[in-house]
């Protein structure tokens, strides 16, 4: 079968720039070996939300009283709340089987192998498949660490408890790690968040760091940073973890890895064709071609940040290029990066030390959630809003944000950023009262001396 675009991988970068090329007039077809949607969809983005919901739900009952409302025998069962979540993937599994078929792209389920002269090999299927065009959009999974014994959870077993363990240990602090562990605090596990570099989420900006920090230390949460995981032994029913900075072993009942991910590289037939790996990652240029003619890659097995909505807007911009459409280049500093833990944290741009580092002269305005109307009525008025100008033309340098609902706040600065937006446009700009989102407006004021409620 001949086709105009095959793309390689249905997960939110692949199965995008499928129907993409369809909509385009494009003869389109996309192989997955496993699920639509791929890790975000089941057991990445959205299954980890719903479980993240429910332990939110849970935590607001057991603080009812502070509504005047009383609720008592206040309990939970994981495995319905585990039942729920899967239900969720699964609904948006099919959603995207359902689009795929609406917009005439041809599925075809199995493993995909490059072959060569734009012909590809797909495992359990009869077909010869060849095609003008290759996206390879294969993703990637859960880096694992060398030594560690068997028997320890990643994001996938760690989303799929049977029971609740008694006591957790989080090795790795990024968004992955702290989200599992702010869900498993929630619920009642004694989590312990293992670091080797000397803060938590590193990749966010220093203050946010430090307050996210200091908060989930105040809901339970052991937070140990510098500091190396030197064994990992199996113990009966327990995990022994000799750690760096503690003199004697400590135990646990179970242990997550959350130290990033790696590209799916291995077994596509890379061998077979001209494209050049570096640092583990396919090449690219700024138009998503590899080295081999007719072939690109997009998404997570490119390049970080591995954000489901990165890998989306590469997917549509490589089609569009493909098409010869006129195509926006990709600024990494325009990605808006969301952690779902409980505080949330959200950014866009570069950090305040990013902006000194580059030598920029800034201006740094701070709203709290504690001078917010809405957060003090919701109940929840820890957080901060944090925007970053250039003194000089205004220009939004960075946005970082960390409290309730901060990741549906993100996307106004990103748009504000999109349209090379300054401090005056924000400043003119009228925000609903009484919402959270005013506290954008009111920390832009706050960078120029102008702040009212503060």
């Amino acid at each position: 079968m001949k086709f105009d675009l095959v793309v390689i991988g249905a997960g939110p970068g692949g199965y995008v720039a499928a129907i993409r090329g369809a909509q385009l007039g494009m003869k389109t077809a996309v192989i997955e070996k496993e699920h639509l949607g791929g890790v975000c969809l089941n057991f990445g983005c959205i299954p980890t939300k719903a479980l993240l919901k429910a332990a939110d739900i849970y935590k607001t009952i057991k603080n009812s009283e502070e509504f005047g409302i009383s609720c008592k025998d206040v309990s939970f069962d994981i495995k319905k709340i585990v039942e729920r979540s899967r239900n969720v993937a699964q609904k948006l599994s099919k959603g995207i089987e359902f689009l795929l078929q609406k917009n005439n792209v041809t599925l075809f389920k199995g493993h995909a192998t490059l072959s060569g002269n734009s012909k590809i090999d797909v495992k359990n299927s009869s077909e010869n498949i060849s095609a003008k065009n290759i996206i390879i959009a294969t993703g990637a999974r859960a880096r694992k660490l060398d030594g560690l014994c068997e028997g320890i959870w990643y994001y996938k077993e760690a989303m799929l408890p049977s029971k609740l363990p008694e006591s957790i240990l989080i090795i790795g602090s990024g968004a992955i790690g702290m989200e599992f562990a702010s869900l498993y605090n929630e619920f009642g596990s004694n989590v312990t968040v293992l670091e080797v570099c000397d803060t938590i989420l590193r990749t966010e900006d220093e203050e946010i760091s430090r307050m996210a920090r200091k908060e989930f230390e105040s809901r339970g949460i052991k937070i140990i940073t510098g500091a190396k995981l030197e064994s990992l032994t199996k113990e009966g029913d327990k995990f022994s973890a000799k750690i760096s900075c503690i003199k004697e072993k400590v135990t646990f009942e179970n242990v997550i890895c959350a130290v990033g991910v790696q590209p799916n590289i291995e077994n596509i037939g890379i061998e077979n064709t001209k494209i050049e790996i570096l640092d583990g990652y396919i090449k690219t240029n700024d138009n998503f071609e590899t080295r081999e003619k007719g072939v690109y890659a997009i998404g997570d097995v490119t390049s970080p940040p591995w954000l489901a909505h990165k890998a989306s807007h590469e997917g549509i911009a490589c089609v569009d290029g493909i098409s010869g459409l006129s195509v926006h280049k990709l600024d990494k500093n325009m990605i808006p990066a969301c952690i779902y833990s409980n505080p949330q944290i959200a950014s866009v741009g570069i950090s305040e030390n990013e902006a000194k580092k580059l030598g920029l002269k800034v201006k740094v305005g701070k709203f709290p959630f504690s001078a917010s109307g809405k957060a003090i009525a919701m109940g929840d008025d820890f957080g901060i809003i944090k925007m970053i100008f250039d003194a000089n033309t205004g220009e939004i340098l960075g946005a970082h944000m960390i409290g309730n609902g901060v990741t549906e706040l993100i996307h106004s600065v990103t748009v504000a950023k999109s349209l090379e937006s300054t401090e005056k446009e924000l400043m003119n700009s009228i925000f609903p009262h009484p919402t959270l989102s005013e506290s954008i407006h009111e920390a832009t004021l706050a960078a120029f001396n102008r702040a009212i409620h503060i």
